[in-house]
């Protein structure tokens, strides 16, 4: 594959990186002002939301106090509009591949914790990495998030190589992964300059929690007790030129609104230091993992009702941010969030270090492993997600990668973004990368799902965009891959 780039050079403003931008008792001001919003000023903010030109932290603020469950409704129908509006209903998929459950830190919620002395240890070696990715091209997956523990052994030298191994596999169908994004420790801006070599996708690190004296709670050693270091994650990456980035709260270790205004908050600041936001925003919630206690019964649970609203206000306050959904959740409701704004899913995930292969050999889907970082809640095999997005949500299932090696990312991708550029090659684009999806790798009753939404979808073109999609369709049933507009 071709790892042509063409970066924009990001401007970076001044930043203290010894100071938060969090600021606790703004944050809780606003949520209080905000307290019993009336139905007239929820609607004029959902009315400014249509306009998909984002919310201030303010008006977040508002909707996310609202307990009108009939305003509810009118929210998820504005969140469905804009979803459709800028994205379609084309959907992302991608795959974790875990490399390594060592680490160094001590977090309560998590399974691959320094202090469970249960766990079975393992990194894989790079023939290891060979397998789980041609398990995964077996797959048809194109896309992989590469995800590491904080461990002396995961320096980003030996990142950076089991990347270079990952992208040099080509197996069976025209198999090979094409973007691989990166869920690692916080760097030192050296050290990301270092990751940026591997040509990866996006950097993605989550906070966990913005709320300082939870995250000191919950993090009891290791180097992720250093809540600034990982706050300022991202200005860091930037400034090495890894122009991609993706965010995150685990929504459960504390208030679910201080979280989000937090996160949006961190939004902000990116913007003005940076002057382009996150890339992506993703929402786990904790799920119970092995060897953690507090993963069994969170300390701010955040049940369904809550989690739709969560992810629905999001995409109204940042209608151009990609927002991902893992796993965690089951396949009904990850149905739902679709509808409401998630924009990537991942597809017969494994979270444990060779979890495909292991997977494989039992040839069950449905196993449960201790060695897994949280608990799943969709275990189906990725064809039958591919059958349900068709079948059930009209949904196309994209596998492009065009616009990372085309330069389109960051702020470029954001000011296209803007322009509908979405509609116009993302679309066509998805049902280049799907043909070859059913071509190479569907069960018969999904590649005949697949080829009927495609022509579907040709119908509703213009004539023009049909004749050149249709001629990318037709050199991708002749055998070429990897066509993009």
């Amino acid at each position: 594959m071709s790892k042509t780039e063409h970066h924009h050079p990001i401007t970076i403003s001044d930043y203290n990186p010894n100071t938060s931008f969090i600021n606790d008792e703004a944050i809780w001001d606003v949520i209080n002002h905000a307290a019993n919003p009336d139905a007239a000023l929820v609607r004029r903010i959902l009315d400014k939301a249509r306009q998909c030109e984002g919310l201030s932290i303010e008006e977040t603020a508002v909707l996310l106090q609202n307990q009108n469950k009939e305003l509810d409704e009118e929210l998820f129908t504005v969140a469905r509009d804009i979803k459709n509006t800028i994205y379609g209903n084309r959907i992302v998929l991608f795959a974790p591949l875990y490399v390594s459950n060592h680490c160094a830190n001590s977090c309560s919620y998590c399974g691959f914790n320094a202090d469970n002395h249960e766990l079975k240890r393992k990194t894989l070696k790079q023939d290891e990495i060979r397998r789980e990715v041609e398990i995964l091209e077996e797959m048809g997956h194109k896309r992989i998030l590469a995800v590491y523990g904080e461990h002396p052994r995961n320096n980003v030298n030996a990142i950076v190589d089991s990347i270079n191994t990952m992208y040099s596999v080509k197996h069976g169908k025209g198999g090979e992964i094409r973007r691989i994004n990166v869920n690692c420790a916080p760097l030192s801006v050296e050290d990301f300059k270092v990751l940026k070599t591997a040509a990866i996708g996006t950097y993605q690190c989550f906070q966990e929690t913005y709320h300082k004296p939870s995250y000191e709670s919950v993090h009891l050693k290791g180097k992720k007790k250093d809540y600034l270091y990982r706050l300022y994650a991202m200005h860091r990456a930037m400034e090495a030129g890894i122009d991609d980035v993706g965010i995150g709260a685990l929504f459960g270790l504390y208030d679910h609104r201080f979280e989000l205004l937090a996160m949006l908050t961190h939004v902000q600041q990116m913007e003005q230091d940076l002057g382009v936001g996150p890339h992506t925003i993703s929402f786990p919630r904790i799920e119970p993992a092995h060897g953690s206690e507090i993963s069994e019964k969170p300390p701010y649970e955040v049940d369904d009702d809550c989690f739709k609203r969560i992810v629905a206000i999001t995409r109204l306050a940042v209608p151009y941010t990609g927002l991902i959904m893992s796993t965690r959740e089951s396949a009904a409701l990850r149905k739902e969030l679709l509808e409401l704004g998630v924009s990537q899913i991942s597809a017969g995930s494994r979270t444990a270090p060779g979890g495909y292969q292991e997977g494989q050999q039992n040839d069950d889907c449905n196993a449960q492993h201790d060695a897994e970082q949280f608990s799943l809640g969709d275990h189906r095999p990725m064809d039958e997600i591919i059958y349900e997005l068709v079948t059930e949500s009209n949904s196309i299932p994209s596998f492009c990668t065009g616009c990372y090696r085309k330069g389109r990312t960051g702020d470029h991708f954001m000011g296209l973004a803007k322009q509908q550029f979405i509609g116009k090659f993302c679309q066509p684009n998805a049902l280049i990368t799907f043909r070859e999806y059913l071509n190479d790798y569907a069960g018969e009753k999904t590649r005949a799902a697949g080829n009927a939404l495609i022509e579907s979808e040709l119908a509703r073109m213009s004539p023009a965009r049909e004749r050149n999609v249709r001629t990318c369709l037709d050199k991708t049933d002749a055998g070429e891959r990897d066509i993009y507009l």
